[in-house]
């Protein structure tokens, strides 16, 4: 088998950060989420890869290399606008070729990885195999309508009134099957290629599609609270390794990673929490749930539950959490009067201060 990831789009939930940045590279725990994913695909015995990039193509081609950091070789697919994944699938039907693959959507975070689906694809005789979970508020998702042998029967894009609870996480196993289906189908009212209308394309035509259940954690990573979510469930796994600096004004508690070069001086590190190469804590708390980027610098700062990526500083501010903070970027207490808040932010941005 091989693998197709997707790590096109433009991340619209996460502006201001992706118009300068890929949402597959925002990190969590300081590892970028598409690696996860292609972490992922390793550990379920694929080697070869292709991913579907766009705009932000210069930056994962960076990020990623050709691969051999993963164990993996990378061909990389460009697409030239976001029409939709089906079109994805149909731009890369020279990489894919007659194989079965798995089809990847790179901002998706999994605990367990696919190890499971891919070897129930294998072991089946299936043409589509979609892993799904169940949530909360299915009229966000794409949901899935299954029969008594766990067959799909009936797919929706974010209905109104949902079938089932069960959402479609970005992760696909196809047989060849799948290049009939996406020539076959129209745009759709938004001009694009939908995934749905293929696999239901499938459905129709009588091939088997089956569903495949989530068995751990999953997050779509493209809204601030699932990013921290992701971020928390993977600090509670840290164990704890000091590499840096710490000196004896400074307490350190719980399961908290100081990576080579940081420096902390008369600090409170609280875990589970991680602090980047080169950074610099000074006076500073840095409580639970926190990843602090390489090279950041805080002085006299307060931080918990948030992503701090590299590069930049906080200094003399305090309260700060559930913050997702960018790349060099400052973050500095005002003196003088009047007591006012003064802000210099980019378009889609979210701020909250106390009044």
């Amino acid at each position: 088998m091989k693998a197709l990831v997707l790590a096109g789009g433009k991340g619209t939930r996460l502006r201001p950060l992706t118009h300068t940045s890929a949402k597959q590279l925002v990190p969590i725990a300081n590892k970028p989420v598409l690696y996860y994913g292609l972490e992922a695909i390793k550990d379920a015995g694929i080697t070869e890869v292709g991913i579907i990039v766009g705009d932000t193509a210069r930056e994962v081609r960076e990020a990623v290399g050709d691969g051999s950091r993963f164990g993996l070789e990378v061909t990389y697919i460009p697409q030239e606008e976001p029409l939709g994944l089906a079109h994805c699938v149909l731009i890369a039907r020279d990489f894919v070729g007659d194989e079965p693959f798995v089809m990847y959507l790179g901002d998706n975070f999994l605990v367990n990885g696919i190890a499971d689906l891919v070897d129930a694809y294998r072991k089946a005789d299936y043409d589509a195999q979609i892993l799904l979970t169940r949530v909360a508020e299915p009229q966000l998702y794409g949901v899935a309508e299954l029969g008594p042998d766990g067959e799909i029967t009936g797919l929706e894009e974010k209905p109104e009134h949902p079938r089932s609870d069960l959402a479609i996480v970005g992760v696909y196993t196809f047989s060849p099957a799948i290049h009939d289906a996406v020539r076959a189908i129209s745009p759709s009212a938004r001009g694009e290629l939908e995934i749905t209308d293929a696999i239901r394309w499938l459905v129709d035509n009588g091939y088997r599609v089956h569903s495949h259940l989530v068995s751990g954690y999953w997050k779509d990573t493209g809204r601030l609270q699932d990013m921290l979510e992701c971020n928390r469930i993977v600090l509670e796994t840290v164990e704890r390794d000091i590499k840096g600096t710490v000196d004896g004004l400074s307490e350190i508690t719980g399961r908290v990673v100081i990576e080579p070069g940081a420096i902390v001086e008369h600090s409170v590190i609280r875990g589970p929490a991680v602090l980047g190469a080169n950074a610099k804590i000074i006076g500073s708390y840095i409580g639970p749930y926190t990843s602090v980027g390489e090279g950041c610098v805080l002085e006299g700062a307060e931080v918990e539950y948030s992503i701090i990526l590299g590069e930049s500083s906080i200094l003399g501010v305090s309260g700060l959490t559930n913050s997702l903070i960018g790349r060099n970027v400052e973050v500095t207490r005002a003196t003088g009067l009047p007591n006012m808040n003064q802000l210099m932010v980019g378009d889609h941005s979210k701020i909250q201060v106390r009044a």
